[in-house]
């Protein structure tokens, strides 16, 4: 219900974050527009069709100390739906496949020696306690994993991880960004519980966002998919979203939750230093393969890889934690390959995509053979999370702008964490306080 106060507000996004914030204005009274250049809500998170099968177009997973994105599900009253599963982790290295799931498989897993094994488990353990993770972003993470878990750890483990996740720009990243990975994954066992679960909503995203799409309609919000924003630009005391293919639309006051060097070419209001801070922003993209088999890989829901032969930076094994009838009774498999700007490997073809990816997957699973594929789909997605370089912090693209009524709020503005879900729901709440109160 609209108060004296109203405003007319526009967001330029409709991933989780532009979402959420549209969802915050309208409880606060205010007129929302979301404008979302996609033919469906989510953004990174949303849905699509591999086969016969509607589910995620990327890898999603809720931990259960993920409390923000449990509690807008709760909000969206689908929290109780969800399903918990305790999963397996899996480690490719030296061409064979290794579980790493419990304290046992850990000790005796063949890559390293004790004392490597105990050096590493003190540097999860002793990263999980930290608190400090401004002081860590000073230390670049390599210095920081070779001093605590060795130089042999760092060759045979991290660097292969860490190379898989920054390309070579992880020589540029601060220690922060393992501290923020491993403090999500052991949020749960500070909090008492004795292992980490994860969770889905049955349907996936796609449920996830049909719903969210209903409660914001019952809250007045305009939410106009296919919208594809070519510039905000400021008119008086108004802002004007101005679309491509012409038209224009008035508002007093404008969010754009687009990726940060997006959100420079967007705003032509800025000034010329606030749009080179927003297109400094150094990000890293994905290509990301879905595919839908007849029969399982493994039973990991993760397999970390060492070998760098594999083209692929990961195996996420969906039906290690999703019930196999959401897909038919069929296992759903992503390969991602997270990529710097530039890389060649962005310029390959879907053809040759699936040539490599599925020959990597015949030699690392004998049982495997291509002729078990069901359906196989590319997405590729250009800006993904910031590359978490010393100092970050610093560089950081505030949300209000010089523009009164403007505002930028994106994946940018996640410091000390990694992006996700949860991570996004909690910018979004952070943003409504500081923006909108």
């Amino acid at each position: 219900m609209s108060t004296s106060t109203s405003q007319e507000w526009a967001v330029v996004g409709g991933g989780v974050l532009g979402l959420t914030l549209a969802w915050r204005l309208a409880q606060r009274g205010h007129a929302v527009t979301v404008f979302e250049r996609a033919p469906q809500l989510g953004g990174l998170a949303s849905a699509w069709q591999l086969g016969d099968v509607t589910w995620d177009r990327h890898y999603h997973v809720t931990l259960l100390s993920d409390a923000h994105t449990r509690g807008l599900l709760r909000e969206l009253r689908l929290e109780h739906e969800m399903e918990w599963v305790i999963t397996k982790t899996g480690f490719f290295t030296d061409g064979r496949l290794h579980s790493m799931s419990n304290n046992l498989e850990f000790l005796l897993f063949p890559p390293l020696r004790l004392v490597d094994k105990l050096r590493l488990g003190l540097t999860i353990a002793g990263a999980a306690r930290r608190t400090d993770w401004k002081r860590l972003e000073n230390i670049r993470v390599e210095d920081f994993l070779r001093r605590w878990s060795g130089d042999r750890t760092f060759e045979r483990i991290w660097k292969p991880l860490l190379r898989a996740k920054l390309g070579d720009r992880y020589t540029e990243a601060s220690a922060a960004f393992i501290w923020a990975t491993i403090a999500r994954m052991y949020a749960a066992r500070r909090g008492g519980h004795k292992t980490e679960m994860f969770g889905y909503v049955p349907g996936g995203y796609a449920r996830v966002f049909e719903r969210f799409g209903e409660r914001l309609a019952d809250a007045g919000v305009d939410v106009q998919l296919n919208a594809d924003v070519a510039a905000v630009e400021r008119d008086g005391a108004k802002h004007v979203v101005r679309m491509a293919d012409g038209t224009r639309h008035t508002f007093d006051k404008v969010i754009v939750t687009t990726a940060a060097p997006v959100a420079a070419k967007l705003c032509a209001s800025l000034s010329a230093p606030e749009r080179d801070r927003l297109a400094a922003v150094d990000y890293h993209g994905i290509v990301c393969a879905s595919v839908l088999l007849e029969r399982p890989l493994a039973d990991y829901y993760v397999t970390n890889l060492t070998d760098d032969w594999v083209p692929f930076t990961g195996v996420i094994e969906m039906t290690a934690l999703v019930d196999r009838a959401e897909f038919g009774g069929r296992s759903l498999v992503y390969l991602p390959k997270y990529t710097a700007p530039g890389d060649p490997f962005t310029k390959l073809d879907d053809a040759e995509v699936e040539d490599r990816f599925l020959g990597a997957l015949e030699r690392m699973y004998p049982h495997f053979h291509r002729s078990q594929v069901a359906a196989f789909r590319v997405s590729r997605v250009r800006y993904v999370f910031p590359v978490p370089t010393l100092g970050y912090s610093q560089r950081v693209p505030p949300m209000r702008t010089s523009v009164p009524g403007l505002y930028t709020v994106n994946s940018s503005q996640i410091v000390n964490g990694t992006l996700n879900v949860n991570e996004t729901v909690l910018l979004a709440e952070r943003a409504a306080a500081e923006l909108f109160g």
